[in-house]
């Protein structure tokens, strides 16, 4: 009898435990404008991690060197408003960045979008607005 009862806890740690590796499993992201682009992974951080929220790797490029415009990364957590990670100029750079609301323990939205600056007089072109939320 102890025997079944220590493999069935086995058994339900092993099962919980890859449902937890799961959940922290990253999943691929793409965003995408013309001329501009996020192309990388993301996932949600556990709430055990400072500071916990959406993290996210990939690398950001100028899809179209030629134009003269740079790419930028638009970012909103939960409440707060806008932010922007800047790119360079006919290269790509490297994205490793959490996006996380400090005033809480677990963030639960944030909204992306990659952009080309096209200067003052021209409207910027953003790809679709893209919602993570943790469930």
């Amino acid at each position: 009898m102890r025997k079944l009862a220590a493999a069935v806890v086995t058994a339900g740690l092993f099962i919980g435990g890859m449902g937890a590796a799961m959940a922290a499993s990253e999943h691929k992201l793409t965003l995408r404008t013309p001329g501009a682009a996020l192309v990388g992974t993301y996932q949600w951080q556990s709430t055990s991690k400072v500071p916990s929220g959406l993290h996210v790797k990939g690398s950001l490029r100028d899809e179209s060197p030629d134009d003269g415009h740079n790419v930028y990364l638009r970012s909103k957590v939960e409440g707060y408003s806008w932010n922007q990670l800047k790119g360079v100029q006919r290269k790509s750079i490297k994205v490793d960045k959490v996006f996380y609301d400090g005033a809480v323990l677990k963030t639960k939205e944030v909204r992306l979008q990659v952009c080309l600056d096209r200067g003052s007089f021209r409207p910027d072109r953003c790809s679709t607005e893209r919602l993570f939320s943790r469930r």
